[in-house]
């Protein structure tokens, strides 16, 4: 059985305010902007190259009892990866996003971050992983597929 990640429910305060900023700032494509059952609306957001989605909407929290849903701002820790991250950060700035310039923490591949935070301030990382670029991650899961069989 394979499992994938394909869509993160996020917590905002502002659908709209967030999808705008996700779509125009961050550069999202947005997948689905729709009331999908009466009082449900559901914004999904796909960063480009991404198999995975952010997801913006109230009432999406499928809660156990006594739990509560994540307050808008809480989540830390996100990441998107770039094969660039000088190109990546050039096209963000110019996009009006305020993000943090690149720190190298090693000199391998990888450990080169970028950091922003949604008007909610859930945080985001851009990580550079120049393998990225010779070898993107759908080739590399489409020859895992093909080799399973």
């Amino acid at each position: 059985m394979e499992y994938t990640l394909e869509v993160i429910p996020l917590p905002v305060s502002d659908i709209d305010r967030a999808r705008d900023f996700y779509r125009d700032k961050v550069g999202f494509e947005v997948d689905i902007d729709q009331e999908v059952m009466p009082g449900l609306r559901i914004v999904q957001l796909t960063p480009p190259g991404s198999g995975c989605s952010i997801a913006l909407g109230e009432g999406i929290w499928n809660l156990s009892e006594g739990e509560s849903a994540p307050a808008p701002g809480s989540y830390q820790g996100l990441q998107l990866c770039v094969a660039d991250i000088e190109a990546a950060r050039v096209e963000l700035a110019e996009r009006g996003l305020d993000i943090s310039e690149p720190v190298r923490y090693a000199a391998e591949d990888g450990a080169t971050f970028m950091y922003f935070r949604d008007p909610d301030g859930n945080g985001w990382s851009v990580q550079e992983y120049r393998r990225r670029g010779a070898e993107p991650l759908h080739s590399l899961l489409t020859v895992r597929a093909a080799a399973r069989g």
